[in-house]
């Protein structure tokens, strides 16, 4: 079954068709520019640009960056804060024509690699950090995700939020050393050690493409994998939450079964 993935974050949103039976891209997935500020209604233009660029008409899922329940943003994570109460699904299904299933965009990647990459098989406690404009995050359960964890909106010790200290954007915007970088990160995952107690770190996002240069570096306890599907988790696991015979979706109970 073919299904389009539609991956929203604050610095680019990317498409692709995908086989959620596989778990895998059908085509190069496309990539368009988050629009700034990045308005209900400058993102849904571009989201339909991308829709309209693979002549798709069929169902799609899509991730997006905050709180999502039964399709209403009730956040506005690297994202204008004009999306919070806002019926994402309704309004990109309407531009659209075509029916579209929201999820948060890292949970999304979260179910991508617990169904077909470096999470699978593994039970217990299992936290994806995605990398990029901010620390997302995806928290498992034997295998069952608890949706909206958001836990790279914690504070640090010194008050300071977790992902407006070591997200991708921020090494980048203080030029900061992988080594200082990878020791800021570390700070992040060592706080969700003490308050989770996890099995298995799985790190994702653009950042995780980089991963050789700071895996050694990081100082935790947890065993920790690189997301095997890297930045394209979030397509996959997207069109994993928009289709119902892949993957039951019952994000409005609290819970996805995977």
């Amino acid at each position: 079954m073919e299904i389009l993935g539609i991956d929203i974050g604050g610095t680019g949103i990317k498409a692709a068709p995908v086989d959620v039976v596989g778990g895998r891209l059908l085509c190069k997935r496309r990539r368009l520019l988050t629009p700034q500020p990045a308005t209900p209604a400058a993102v849904v233009r571009t989201v339909t640009e991308l829709v309209r660029s693979f002549s798709w008409s069929g169902p799609i899922g899509c991730g997006f960056p905050a709180v999502v329940r039964n399709g209403v943003a009730l956040s506005a994570a690297n994202i204008d804060r004009s999306w919070v109460g806002a019926d994402a699904g309704a309004l990109l299904s309407e531009a659209t024509g075509c029916p579209v299933r929201l999820i948060n965009d890292a949970d999304a990647a979260g179910l991508a690699e617990m169904r077909f990459g470096a999470g699978r098989g593994v039970g217990g406690t299992v936290i994806m950090v995605t990398i990029g404009t901010g620390l997302g995050s995806a928290l498992f359960r034997n295998g069952e995700l608890l949706p909206n964890s958001e836990l790279g909106h914690l504070y640090l010790a010194d008050g300071t939020m977790a992902e407006h200290f070591a997200s991708a954007r921020v090494r980048k915007a203080e030029g900061l050393s992988w080594q200082q970088w990878a020791g800021r990160f570390s700070l992040h995952l060592q706080q969700l050690e003490r308050l989770l107690n996890p099995d298995l770190f799985i790190l994702g996002g653009g950042g995780s493409r980089k991963y050789t240069e700071f895996i050694d570096l990081l100082k935790v306890e947890t065993p920790v994998r690189v997301a095997r599907h890297f930045n394209d988790a979030g397509i996959v696991g997207a069109a994993l939450a928009g289709c119902p015979e892949a993957l039951p979706d019952r994000v409005a109970s609290g819970i996805i079964q995977i």
